[in-house]
């Protein structure tokens, strides 16, 4: 264990140093061979996945799960998309941010600069071992992969096509590396920054896994615990806005973190309610309800206490009907994790209302919560989406990759 720990660790440093003078065209060819390289492995990664699934079906994972784990042939072509969208996106690496003169003749600039190497603790998303390795090349970082023991072949075979570009152009294999056995200690190695390699840490999954990586960490995390999304309906909703975006929301894919899982609406638009479960129970959605909304439908269970602080990530939604916008910030600053909140609303003093009292990482209007995505913000990809309030905040990309550093220039200049 030591020794694996040791030479990760010291491929990492390696490949920092390289990294810091590649050239946006070198960062570019190694995610474009990269992703010729996946293009080309297409049955390899697939039938690694399929082990993987296999092995999660018998262990009794459900649907959530297995629909995360899962590749496909239209997976394998969204995971190309996003990498030929992160070449294509600038290098934030050297970016002036700000310059200014001292009246002494200083000049000072404030200056894009990569954090180092950024370890990545996922579950059961093999996806993220190629987002989050282009992210960190483009970025200038260097990455260090922990796969959930449920996607390991489908991850390994992933960074294998990473590691054939690295090869191919004769870049260190520590730009790009993946923990290659199960052993849970690996993540107690990481946590501590594994023997100085380590910058920050990116936890990726379940509530269970953000918090003990929060709780044992002693390098710098950039993570969320649950994604509780709230859409709220209010008075001026356009019914069809409403069904569209409600019912995308929770069913495009009920296991990802932006998925909605409570909806509140304005008692005055209670009229709208049943068109919504009309939609939602078609797709098959389990609905549970505060006392009024059982009221108004049979088709609705009673909701408990618990049910408010819940991310079901599955096809079950909690539904409270509110007295007004007020009551609706109220119950999202109470039950709320900071992630995503929508408004559904034809009001833009309702819209201002909501946008200025609640402070979560993304918040929309009109529009399914199922856009808190990097990618879907053009930011290329993301490689999780940090809901805390210092430096990253949202999808995790490629400026937030990034640091900066203060280039001074003088001409002698002494202080006295």
């Amino acid at each position: 264990m030591n020794k694996l720990v040791q030479e990760i660790s010291t491929n990492s440093k390696a490949a920092v140093s390289v990294l810091n003078s590649m050239s946006t065209k070198s960062k570019n060819n190694l995610l474009i061979k990269a992703t010729k390289n996946i293009h080309q492995s297409r049955k390899k990664i697939l039938l690694a996945n399929n082990l993987d699934v296999e092995d999660a079906l018998s262990n009794s994972k459900d649907d959530a799960f297995i629909d995360r784990l899962r590749l496909d042939d239209e997976r394998i072509d969204g995971i190309i998309d996003t990498l030929n969208n992160i070449v294509k996106l600038p290098d934030p690496v050297g970016t002036i941010l700000d310059t200014w003169k001292r009246p002494n003749g200083l000049d000072i600039s404030r200056v894009r600069t990569p954090l180092g190497t950024i370890g990545i603790i996922f579950e059961s998303r093999p996806n993220v071992s190629a987002d989050a390795s282009a992210l960190s090349i483009k970025s200038g970082n260097a990455v260090v992969l922990r796969s959930g023991s449920d996607s390991l072949r489908s991850s390994q075979a992933i960074v294998n096509c990473f590691g054939d570009a690295l090869s191919d152009m004769n870049l260190p294999k520590g730009i790009v590396q993946i923990i290659p056995i199960k052993d849970r200690e690996m993540v107690t190695h990481m946590l501590k920054g594994l023997d100085g390699a380590i910058d920050v840490i990116v936890p990726r999954g379940g509530k269970s896994l953000v918090q003990a990586v929060q709780d044992s960490a002693t390098i710098p995390v950039f993570g969320h615990l649950e994604g509780i999304c709230h859409t709220y309906i209010d008075k001026s909703a356009d019914l069809n806005t409403s069904i569209s975006v409600v019912t995308n929301a929770k069913m495009r894919r009920p296991g990802i973190c932006g998925a909605l899982e409570t909806l509140l609406i304005h008692k005055d638009s209670s009229e709208q309610l049943s068109g919504i479960l009309d939609s939602l129970i078609g797709e098959g959605c389990e609905i549970r309800g505060c006392e009024k909304t059982v009221k108004l439908d049979d088709r609705v269970t009673q909701a408990n206490d618990i049910d408010w602080d819940t991310e079901y990530l599955s096809p079950i939604l909690s539904i409270k009907i509110v007295d007004d916008i007020k009551e609706a910030v109220e119950h999202i600053q109470k039950h709320g994790t900071g992630h995503t909140d929508v408004i559904i609303s034809e009001d833009k003093n309702s819209q201002d209302h909501f946008i200025n009292q609640l402070d979560s990482a993304i918040l929309m209007i009109n529009a399914s919560s199922q856009f808190a995505d990097g990618g879907e913000f053009g930011m290329g990809g993301e490689i999780g989406i940090a809901t805390g309030k210092f430096h990253a905040r949202g999808p995790v990309s490629l400026e937030q990759l990034t640091s900066f550093k203060y280039v001074v220039r003088g001409s002698g200049q002494t202080r006295s």
